[in-house]
């Protein structure tokens, strides 16, 4: 059996909550029903201990026993060899579903993460940046007009898709791309995101509470 702990930050500022990336994680877990504990990494004091398992000082990774795994792509896929609710396994879906984690990390995701990095920041837009993006989701929109999910059935390439358009869709960066819009409904309508969101918030929330004592 597997022993999952799953390691994010002990609390973070109010803006990124339920957009970190832990996020992924939970859901996936969630969706696999696969047994596991959450526990925490400072936010403000990213030591020797941390770097040890994430060299660059991020959230989150994941251990299982002995083995320590960090980027999301990486843990989402160590999980889906753990459950055919994450990877189909038939070879040739797996395939495509590998694939698509892939291009939703290196494809889409390399277009949204600068876009909405100055929305967050409430930074002017760039023309270069806009038209980067509008170019993947219009690739998007074709793809997902006909396919309800990238590889066939739900999978991780799904949670991680989903999870990257749906920061887009935060600074309604979807408007145009109704395709696209309805994908991420599909999938935040899933009740293993719902939980999974609802327990990264209660966990930020409890942070708040143990900060102000």
């Amino acid at each position: 059996m597997p022993d999952l702990t799953l390691i994010t930050y002990d609390w973070v500022p109010p803006p990124p909550r339920g957009y970190v990336r832990d996020l992924r994680v939970r859901w996936a877990l969630e969706e696999a029903a696969l047994s596991y504990r959450v526990a925490s990494t400072p936010f403000d004091d990213r030591g020797p201990a941390h770097l040890a398992h994430q060299p660059f000082g991020q959230a989150p990774w994941l251990t299982d026993g002995d083995l320590s795994i960090f980027e999301t792509g990486a843990i989402l896929l160590h999980l889906g060899g753990l459950s055919d609710a994450l990877l189909p396994a038939d070879p040739s879906d797996r395939s495509e579903a590998t694939e698509w984690v892939f291009a939703a990390l290196n494809s889409v995701e390399m277009a949204s993460l600068p876009w909405t990095m100055l929305k967050f920041m409430g930074e002017p837009g760039s023309k270069f940046f806009d038209n980067f993006i509008e170019l993947r989701l219009k690739r998007m929109e074709t793809v997902l007009a006909d396919r309800e999910w990238l590889a066939g059935s739900f999978s991780v390439a799904d949670i991680l898709m989903a999870d990257v358009l749906r920061v887009v869709e935060r600074f309604d960066g979807l408007a145009d791309s109704p395709a696209c819009r309805a994908y991420v409904a599909r999938a935040t309508g899933r009740p293993a995101f719902a939980k999974a969101r609802a327990d990264q918030m209660a966990h930020f929330a409890a942070a708040d509470v143990a900060r102000g004592a």
